[in-house]
């Protein structure tokens, strides 16, 4: 007697459980790749959405009486956060992730000198 818990008694329960543990581990990967699909989607709308305000920012910052450096810091960023967006889109989130964050960095870099 072994004394799992899990143990079967008898040939109808072990059918039974054979054919429900499959199941299981379906739904469990389901998840796992809707996970996977929601965090590719996040990654890169937020990298398209930070690549449209580094470049609209630059923009503006362009007409205006801002130094160069500052128009420059948007844009770079705007770049680091268009290759996140396209990383993303791959599934590589998680280096997606620190390009976005480098990203937003440099544009607040920007910031800073003006």
């Amino acid at each position: 007697m072994s004394g799992r818990t899990d143990s079967v008694t008898g040939p109808a329960e072990a059918e039974e459980a054979e054919r429900t543990e499959p199941v299981i581990r379906h739904e469990e990967d389901a998840e796992f790749y809707d996970e996977a699909r929601r965090a590719r989607w996040l990654a890169t709308g937020t990298g398209a959405l930070l690549t449209l305000a580094g470049a609209a920012a630059a923009l503006l910052r362009l007409t205006g009486p801002a130094p160069a450096l500052v128009p420059a810091a948007y844009a770079t960023g705007a770049a680091v956060c268009a290759a996140a967006a396209l990383l993303g889109a791959r599934g590589r989130t998680r280096r997606a992730l620190w390009l976005l964050i480098a990203g937003t960095m440099i544009m607040a870099l920007g910031d800073q000198f003006d």
